[in-house]
């Protein structure tokens, strides 16, 4: 059994202009020699969809923000509670959609209303139990059949966002390398040249890497 428990009841649920607020994840993995030259990100990652109780369609993690977290804390903890899952979020939302909650998909009424915010979620855990396992189960697709089980319009919508931020931070951490590459000086001193051998470790001024400024650009649980 799992020590966690899931939250339950809507007594400290956000609303906003009549709209329940919904923070949720694309949680994602990326498998093995995703970084050899020639492959391509959207060919191996990897997202992970949950099966939703009494019916057969899947869903991404997703449920109330409520008023004592932070929009990352409750995509977090939603990650945890529903696909039993931890990693690294990113910090930004992939967007914010306005869609009606399962039970008021055919109303009319402004009651049912949600506006969810979602986020990219690097999955660096997968726990053997969690809070609603006896609800939920998890699946890992390729984004071929994430797009083929979206149900919703707002769902693949996200989805393409969710490539797109993807395709994005490779595409920036390659043109980080061949930056720092560029600003290594030729020089014809000696000293200077075996400085900038293979096995010397060069940081130009003034920049800022990865390592250093990650505690800044994600959030950890």
């Amino acid at each position: 059994m799992s020590a966690l428990l899931a939250r339950t009841g809507r007594h400290r649920q956000r609303y906003v202009d009549q709209f329940r607020l919904v923070a949720g994840c694309i949680p994602f993995k990326l498998e093995n020699n995703v970084e050899d030259q020639g492959s391509n990100v959207e060919d191996r990652v990897l997202v992970l969809m949950i099966s939703t109780p009494k019916r057969d369609d899947l869903v991404f993690p997703k449920g109330g923000w409520e008023n004592d977290e932070t929009l990352d804390e409750a995509a977090c903890r939603e990650a945890i509670e529903e696909a039993g899952v931890k990693g690294i979020l990113d910090e930004n939302p992939l967007g914010v959609w306005e869609f009606r909650s399962k039970s008021s998909q055919d109303s009319c009424s402004l009651a049912g209303g949600c506006r969810g915010y979602m986020f990219a979620l690097q999955v660096t855990e997968e726990l053997d139990h969690w809070p609603g396992q006896a609800s939920y189960n998890r699946k890992w697709l390729t984004l071929h059949e994430a797009f083929e089980h979206c149900r919703y319009d707002w769902m693949r919508d996200a989805l393409k966002h969710f490539l797109t931020s993807l395709l994005r931070s490779k595409d920036l951490g390659r043109r980080a390398d061949l930056a720092k590459i560029h600003m290594i000086p030729v020089s014809d001193n000696e000293e200077e040249r075996a400085m900038m051998s293979p096995n010397y470790l060069v940081r130009p001024s003034g920049v800022q890497h990865l390592e250093e400024s990650s505690s800044n650009c994600v959030v950890q649980v």
